[in-house]
């Protein structure tokens, strides 16, 4: 619950600085880059910081790691929201709804567009399933390895998972 808070206050006073902008360009294509700057900018900043503690988890890791794959990983592991899709309250209110009330959520990922519920529902719906569609979005540019550990990330660890989707679970959870 801490960590909970501890996310939704620097997420409401996240900026992006100039190193993580350079991180960014550094790193992603250009058509990565529009994925990337598709999000809101409190999940920029969430990727720049799962980047970060995920390269220094790298030094200590036992296995061979492909320090660009897991960078490119962690900055684009939350494509799948978008700006309007999922804001800060937006966020809060699916983690509420989904921990304290998940047949009530449930039914509210069934809203129709054009419907009162329809935005509540779509906020629970991108934020259960934006792995899956962050994972689409990075095959549509041909991302192949990257969408199968964006994918990946929030399931529970499995014996063949690589050592880049082990490491963003980690450092994902750290931040």
């Amino acid at each position: 619950m801490i960590q909970r808070i501890r996310q939704f206050y620097r997420a409401l006073f996240a900026s992006m600085e100039q190193a993580d902008h350079e991180l960014v360009w550094q790193v992603l294509s250009e058509k990565e880059q529009t994925l990337f700057y598709a999000m809101h900018r409190a999940d920029q900043v969430h990727a720049i910081n799962v980047a970060r503690t995920a390269l220094k988890i790298a030094k200590e890791y036992p296995r061979e790691v492909n320090r660009t794959l897991l960078l490119r990983v962690a900055l684009l592991h939350d494509v799948g929201r978008k700006k309007g899709d999922l804001d800060i309250w937006g966020k809060a209110f699916a983690v509420l709804a989904m921990k304290g009330f998940p047949r009530i959520a449930e039914h509210l990922m069934q809203a129709r567009k054009g419907t009162i519920f329809y935005r509540f529902g779509h906020a629970l719906y991108v934020s259960r399933y934006h792995a899956a569609i962050g994972a689409g979005r990075l095959r549509e540019i041909r991302l192949l390895t990257e969408a199968s550990i964006v994918a990946r990330h929030h399931l529970p660890p499995d014996d063949h998972d690589v050592a880049e989707l082990i490491i963003l679970r980690m450092a994902d959870e750290r931040n």
